[in-house]
C-alpha cells in the first residue's frame, strides 16, 4: 500500500445555497459546503507527468453528523451530484434527492469535479499539453480531500462508470480510509472492444481539432458513444420508425436522437477534456486481489461497455466481494435511471 499523499493543502471556500426548500423537513440539518483546493507544489501523476498548481473543486452536502460517502459518476459527472433546489443541475438527479432511490437525507455526500474534466477542477484547455491522468490519479485526489477535510474515514464509495474504477483504485491503495465499496458498471479493467469504440471517438475528437472544428468532432464522438451506453432493446423499442428525407438523403429517427445528445454534450463539455477522461478510461487496471475493502459490485445485463462477464471476473478475484445483477435497456446508462432496482442496494449503505 502506498503512502498518502501529505496533506498541506491550502482550501478556500464559499457560501453555498443549501439546495433545499426552506420548508424542506431536510432543511434544518443539511449543510453544504463547496470549495477549490489547492495543492502546493507539482501534483506527481501515476503515468508520469507532473501539474503545477493543481486546484480541485469539490462539494460536501448533507446533515453535520451524518456518514460521509463519496459519490462519483462517468466522466461526464461533476461535484453537484443532487440538488432540490434547481432538480436537473444534479447529473444523478433521477437516483439521488430527498425522498429518490439514494438516501442522501441520512448521508452527507462529497463528490469533485474530476482532474482532466472540463469541471472547475484543473483540466486541459484550448489544445494546451495536458498530461495522461489516472484513476489512481482521482483516488489521491479525493484522499487529498478527505485529509483536509478532516475526514478520518468514508462509509463508502459509490462509484458507477468512471467512477467505480476510482473507487477501485482508491480501495486498492486506501484501505484503511474506506469502509466498503459499491461499484456500479465498472470493473478492474477495461474490456478491448470498449476502448476500440472510445478510440475512434478520441481520433474523430482530434481529427476535428486539426481541422479546426473541435465542437463538430465531440458532437460525433458523443453520438457514438451514446449508441453504445444504451441497450439495442431500448433503441428497437424507440427508433424503429421511417426515416425522413434530407437535404444530403434520409436521416434516420435513431441518428436525430444521437446527434440531438452529441450537440446539447458539445455545448457543455471541452473536447481536450473528453479525451483526457475517455483515454484515462482505457488506461484503467488494478490489482482486484489487493482490494480488501468489502465491494458490492453490480453489472448491468445488457451493459454493452462493461459485459457481465467481466464483472463476474472481477468479482470472483476480489477478495470480498458480492456481485448483484440487475437487467435494464438502458444498459450502461442504468446506474443514471434505474432507481428502483438499485435503491435496495443503496437501502445498504452505512447510516441508511
Amino acid at each position: 500500500m502506498q503512502s498518502a499523499p501529505e496533506a498541506l493543502e491550502t482550501m478556500n471556500e464559499r457560501p453555498m445555497n443549501t439546495g433545499f426548500p426552506p420548508n424542506a423537513a431536510a432543511s434544518a440539518s443539511a449543510q453544504v459546503r463547496e470549495g477549490v483546493l489547492e495543492v502546493p507544489g507539482d501534483l506527481v501523476l501515476h503515468h508520469g507527468g507532473r501539474l503545477p498548481a493543481a486546484r480541485v473543486a469539490w462539494r460536501l452536502v448533507g446533515p453535520a453528523a451524518a456518514p460521509v460517502v463519496a459519490a462519483l459518476g462517468g466522466i461526464s459527472a461533476h461535484r453537484r451530484v443532487y440538488s432540490t433546489d434547481e432538480p436537473q443541475s444534479g447529473w444523478w438527479h433521477e437516483v439521488a434527492g430527498p425522498g429518490l432511490a439514494f438516501p442522501v437525507e441520512q448521508l452527507r455526500v462529497l463528490s469533485f469535479d474530476y482532474l482532466g474534466g472540463s469541471g472547475d477542477t484543473t483540466g486541459p484547455r484550448d489544445g494546451a499539453p495536458f498530461p495522461s491522468v489516472s484513476s489512481y490519479d482521482q483516488a489521491d485526489l479525493l484522499l487529498r480531500l478527505l485529509n483536509h477535510l478532516g475526514i478520518k474515514s468514508l462509509k463508502a464509495i459509490v462509484g458507477a462508470s468512471y467512477g467505480g474504477m476510482v473507487a477501485l483504485a482508491f480501495g486498492e491503495r486506501y484501505p484503511d480510509r474506506v469502509a466498503h465499496l459499491v461499484v456500479v458498471s465498472a470493473s478492474d479493467r477495461t474490456h478491448p472492444m470498449s476502448t476500440a469504440w472510445r478510440s475512434v471517438q478520441r481520433r474523430n475528437v482530434r481529427f476535428a481539432i486539426d481541422c479546426g472544428r473541435p465542437k463538430d468532432g465531440l458532437q460525433l464522438a458523443r453520438a457514438l458513444a451514446m449508441s453504445t451506453y444504451r441497450s439495442p432493446e431500448e433503441f428497437a423499442a424507440r427508433f424503429a420508425g421511417s426515416p425522413r428525407a434530407g437535404e444530403r438523403g434520409f436521416v434516420f429517427p435513431v441518428e436525430d436522437y444521437l446527434m440531438a445528445r452529441g450537440a446539447d454534450y458539445a455545448t457543455r463539455y471541452q473536447p481536450d477534456g473528453f479525451l483526457c477522461l475517455s483515454e484515462s478510461i482505457d488506461l484503467h487496471r488494478v490489482d482486484a486481489g489487493r482490494i480488501f475493502v468489502p465491494v458490492t459490485a453490480v453489472a448491468v445485463r445488457e451493459d454493452q461497455l462493461v459485459p457481465v462477464a467481466d464483472m463476474r471476473a472481477m468479482a470472483a478475484r476480489l477478495p470480498h466481494a458480492k456481485l448483484q445483477e440487475i437487467s435494464s435497456v438502458y444498459g450502461h446508462d442504468a446506474f443514471l435511471k434505474e432507481a428502483e432496482a438499485l435503491k435496495p442496494i443503496f437501502a445498504k449503505l452505512p447510516g441508511a
